[in-house]
């Protein structure tokens, strides 16, 4: 049952990694007393895309039957198959565009491609949870993460988006 071991493992990675970028971003953010949010932005935006994404795209392609039934949700679809890629796919280019410093519209563009795909993923989770009544905390902990994630990353996306 080393599956259940690393999709948990896949899932405190995430937390933590998400947390560390809070946690350092939001500390470079407010650094010597002026806030800066395209640094703060520009450290955590790749963390967290490339943690939840990535590892999120890596379950979904090598652990799949595992990771959908502790969701609820049925195994071996190729939609299943086709999430994981696109999944990889935000870590991929989120780790292209601060490999190669193209700037803090690329991270932004990224991100938000990303938020739009956990926002509406979150909305899919909570349906289901409600429609089939899959209470599975797998199920149900997208729209509490997501909801997490966007009121931390409200502020420091505001402020940029003010100095643009």
């Amino acid at each position: 049952m080393y599956e259940k071991k690393i999709i948990a493992a896949f899932d405190n990675i995430r937390i933590l990694a998400v947390a560390f970028s809070f946690f350092f971003g939001y500390r470079i953010g407010f650094q010597n007393g002026v806030y800066n949010p395209e640094a703060q932005l520009h450290f955590m935006i790749p963390i967290i895309v490339i943690a939840v994404s990535g590892l999120t795209g890596i379950e979904g392609l090598f652990f799949a039957k595992f990771a959908s039934e502790i969701k609820g949700f049925e195994t071996g679809s190729n939609y299943q198959r086709q999430s994981a890629i696109s999944q990889l796919s935000y870590a991929v280019v989120a780790l292209l565009v601060y490999t190669l410093n193209w700037g803090i519209k690329a991270e932004l563009t990224i991100f938000f491609a990303f938020i739009f795909f956990l926002i509406c993923s979150a909305i899919n989770h909570g349906i289901d949870a409600i429609m089939r009544k899959n209470y599975k905390w797998q199920n149900i902990n997208r729209p509490i993460f997501v909801l997490l994630l966007v009121a931390g990353m409200l502020y420091p996306l505001v402020e940029m988006l003010k100095r643009l």
